[in-house]
Formats: structure tokens, C-alpha cells, sequence
């Protein structure tokens, strides 16, 4: 569960930024909110992030764009069922593809691009109880520690875009491989590692 919930931070993480410096509009917007929250606090609490409205659709789109694992821990059915004209017996064995789910044109506009205005005042959420946005699983064997990983990716975010700006490093040139990927064990990482390199805030 630690390596689980350490490595889904780490990599929903970098995948964010990355996503982030792909779009500067959006990095710039989430900004803004950050510093009209915050204000001129010394820190951020958790209740400065329960009102960063924009960092939460941010986040969502990102876990639908870049799941952690492309396939959810795989269930067993206990009864025969009929499923899209298919008979499945009980001890069936299934796999569900996350991937193709947050991916699905039926469901998804330009479901290929980062597009995070797409969730503003939109119930949809990634807990469990929404089919299309899944990036945990559901139930009993959704990600235990969703809540904690979430919290945490939401809290360094919060503090890396008000603290610091971003660019890439001189020579560093990510065309064409920002959204590569390498699946290592269950998990899909950036093919290509992403540096940044820090400055102060420009308005702090």
C-alpha cells in the first residue's frame, strides 16, 4: 500500500507539471487562484485548498488524461451474467480498462487533449461514484488510499505554483515526447523524465 500510494503521487505529479508547462494559460489561471486564496499568508493550510476550485478540475483532468494504471485490479464475478450479448460464468476473471474509459468519444470531448475547463462545474468526480472518471477503481477495491494521495498531490501542487515559477531547462527539448509513456509494473510513467528548473515567484 506505501509503494502504491508513494509512486501514484509521484508519477500523477509529474505528469501535472508536465501537462502544465504544455499549457501556460492554464498553469498561469491556477496561479492566480492560488495567490487571490493564499493571499499574502506565510503558508498554505488545507482550507486554502478546499476553495481552489480551478486546482481541483486541474487535478481531475489530469488523472482522466493520465491515469495512474491502465487497468484496475481485476475482479472476479460471482454469478452468470449476460453483458453486451456475451455470457460471462461465475470465477470469471475480468479486467476493467480504465484507459479506454476516460478515453471514451461517447463520453469525452477531444477526449486526447488536456482540456480542464471541461470539468468546471461539473459533479463528475474520481472517488468511485462516477463510471466515466475512474482513475482508482470503484468499490471495495478502489485505491485505499485515494484520499491521502490526492490530498497530498493537491497540497505540493498548491505550493509549487505559488512559491516558484517553471521553465524548462536551456537545450531541453520535450517536442514530440510530452506524452510518451513506459509502463513499469502497473503504473504508467513519462517515457521521457521531466526537468524543470525554479524561480522565485514573480509576485511575491
Amino acid at each position: 500500500m506505501l509503494a502504491g500510494g508513494t509512486d501514484r503521487t509521484s508519477v500523477g505529479l509529474e505528469w501535472l507539471m508536465a501537462e502544465l508547462m504544455r499549457n501556460p494559460r492554464v498553469m498561469k489561471k491556477v496561479q492566480k487562484e492560488i495567490g487571490r486564496v493564499v493571499g499574502k499568508k506565510p503558508q498554505i493550510d488545507m482550507n486554502d485548498i478546499g476553495r481552489m476550485d480551478y486546482l481541483k478540475c486541474v487535478i481531475k483532468e489530469n488523472f482522466r488524461l493520465h491515469l495512474p494504471g491502465p487497468l484496475l485490479v481485476q475482479r472476479e464475478i460471482s454469478d452468470n451474467i449476460s453483458i453486451g450479448g456475451y455470457d460471462v460464468p461465475a470465477k470469471t476473471r475480468l479486467f476493467i480498462n480504465a484507459w479506454a474509459i476516460l478515453r471514451d468519444p461517447s463520453t469525452w470531448e477531444r477526449p486526447e487533449e488536456f482540456f480542464s475547463k471541461r470539468l468546471e462545474n461539473n459533479r463528475v468526480d474520481f472517488k468511485g461514484y462516477d463510471f466515466e472518471l475512474i482513475p482508482f477503481g470503484v468499490g471495495r477495491r478502489g485505491f485505499p488510499g485515494l484520499a491521502f494521495g490526492v490530498a497530498s498531490i493537491e497540497y505540493i501542487t498548491a505550493n509549487v505554483l505559488y512559491w516558484f515559477d517553471w521553465k524548462l531547462p536551456v537545450m531541453v527539448n520535450y517536442m514530440g515526447t510530452w506524452i510518451r509513456v513506459k509502463i513499469m509494473g502497473a503504473l504508467v510513467h513519462k517515457k521521457v523524465p521531466l526537468y524543470l528548473v525554479p524561480a522565485i515567484h514573480s509576485c511575491l
